[in-house]
């Protein structure tokens, strides 16, 4: 029973309930802790994701990809425009802020978010209020997609499809005969583990040195752009590409990553609540997906793509492993990650256009 929800919802649930119920303290230091956890999973899951990456499946579902993407940024802007009439017609000014810092957190994750504060000129306190109701926001976001996202929108979307045989292109992670995780860590294992965590270990160290050569603000980005970079270029090497688990050692590093960011869920943040800002949020997560939803309807886009694309821009780009691999289809991972850099890249400069284009809608 438990194979059949998967490992990956199981990690949420985990984490949800431990902060929900306060087995893991509401303070700073923790999350401080959590955070750090999160950031460092990541980057280790990747390159060992990556490792069995297969160049010519990406580009077979570039173009899928790229529709998607245009049509996720679209579902974005028509959203938070919606929002914006429905909660922000009180105070315009504000609120056309709030959405354009709405439209790049949804675009590009938490580095726009902050970088359009500064933009905008925001005030501290709506800033945290921004950020925690998005957060919410984003955890009911994760729960839909992640849960139920594939058998509801199996109704409404087309099934992923290549023209590779299911073997290469689309892995079963929760249900392959391997049973995953199980005999990971065997004696007859250890060694290409062991050599696929040194391979991380030393691409990671690149990443971070090319990155450091970028102004600091984009440490994240060029970081997360570089170790994908890197992985990439090793998984061209047939040795590589034929370690033993790497898929499996880096699902398990999702694992860690998802009860570090679910754990992060607490009541704190619905006590005192603004409505107004709170339902423009509500209005714009779930608007985002609904509308992406919808385009990818009508021109025909698989559900893989558009939910991989969806959490990539929602949620940045470390979050497209995990879509892949609740999925269990790593072929939409590499191609995710892109679309979430390409969403770091704009995010800022399309939150800032939607904020200065809100006030002029409004008669």
């Amino acid at each position: 029973m438990l194979r059949k929800v998967g490992s990956i919802i199981i990690a949420y649930i985990i984490g949800c309930a431990l902060g929900m119920t306060g087995l893991i303290p509401d303070t700073t230091e923790i999350h401080e802790t959590q955070t750090l956890v999160a950031s460092v999973a990541i980057p280790l899951a990747i390159p060992l994701l990556l490792f069995s990456a297969d160049l010519k499946a990406w580009a077979r579902l570039a173009p899928a990809f790229i529709k998607s993407t245009l049509f996720g940024l679209l579902g974005c802007a028509i959203a938070v425009t919606i929002g914006f009439f429905l909660y922000g017609q009180q105070d315009s000014a504000l609120f056309s802020k709030i959405g354009g810092m709405l439209t790049g957190l949804y675009t590009g994750g938490n580095a726009n978010l902050a970088s359009l504060k500064i933009a905008l000129g925001v005030d501290n306190a709506t800033y945290i209020l921004v950020s925690a109701y998005s957060t919410v926001m984003s955890a009911i976001y994760l729960f839909v997609v992640i849960i139920v996202g594939k058998k509801t929108l199996r109704f409404l979307l087309p099934d992923f499809k290549d023209d590779k045989t299911v073997e290469d292109t689309h892995i079963q992670i929760e249900n392959h005969d391997a049973e995953l995780f199980f005999g990971l860590f065997r004696k007859d294992n250890l060694r290409s583990l062991g050599f696929s965590l040194l391979l991380t270990i030393v691409i990671l160290a690149l990443g971070a040195g090319v990155a450091c050569l970028f102004p600091k603000d984009v440490f994240q980005s060029v970081f997360i752009l570089s170790i994908s970079l890197f992985s990439i270029l090793a998984s061209l090497h047939p040795k590589v590409r034929s370690l033993k688990r790497t898929f499996e050692a880096g699902t398990f590093f999702i694992l860690i990553f998802s009860v570090a960011v679910a754990s992060q869920v607490s009541l704190k943040t619905l006590t005192d609540v603004d409505p107004n800002l709170f339902l423009f949020t509500f209005v714009a997560t779930i608007g985002t997906l609904l509308f992406h939803v919808l385009l990818s309807a009508i021109f025909r886009i698989d559900t893989d793509t558009t939910l991989t694309t969806s959490i990539s821009l929602i949620c940045s780009p470390p979050f497209a492993p995990v879509m892949g691999s609740a999925l269990g289809n790593k072929a939409v991972i590499g191609p995710g990650i892109a679309v979430g850099l390409f969403g770091y890249a704009i995010g800022t400069y399309f939150g800032f256009a939607i904020a200065r284009l809100l006030p002029a809608l409004v008669f």
